[in-house]
């Protein structure tokens, strides 16, 4: 087998729009699987997002301690300052705010912070 090129930018922003869209998903299988063929599991799409904070955000807890166990960065913000944890109290997952907790994210980060979106939202139950 020869080596093979590298990709693109063209190619790579593709390979990055699909995996974040597994992640959207929760399809962690599928997912995981991009990362054993090279995706950086801090890749980021257009607007900073990460697989992490994408399924963060839409809810799917497996997909987040499986990016977890593979050494995704818990704090990584997007381009508009948020964290995956603040989406995640945002939008009330909070199996999602307990696997991201036990990682260790920080609820002072970001823009709103994790700590001021459940004050915000009314869900500091999350946090307790």
């Amino acid at each position: 087998m020869g080596t093979m090129a590298p990709l693109s930018d063209d190619q790579t922003a593709r390979v990055i729009a699909l995996a974040m869209d597994l992640a959207r998903q929760g399809k962690t299988a599928d997912l995981l699987e991009f990362l054993d063929h090279g995706l950086p599991v801090d890749a980021q799409d257009a607007e900073g997002n990460t697989a992490l904070m994408l399924a963060a955000y839409h809810g799917h807890a497996a997909t987040v301690q499986a990016l977890v166990e593979r050494g995704a960065d818990v704090d990584l913000r997007n381009n508009r300052d948020q964290t995956p944890i603040a989406g995640a109290l945002f939008k009330g997952e909070a199996e999602v705010v307990g696997v991201l907790r036990t990682a260790g994210a920080d609820l002072d980060a970001g823009t709103p912070s994790a700590r001021a979106a459940a004050e915000m939202f009314g869900r500091t139950d999350l946090l307790d």
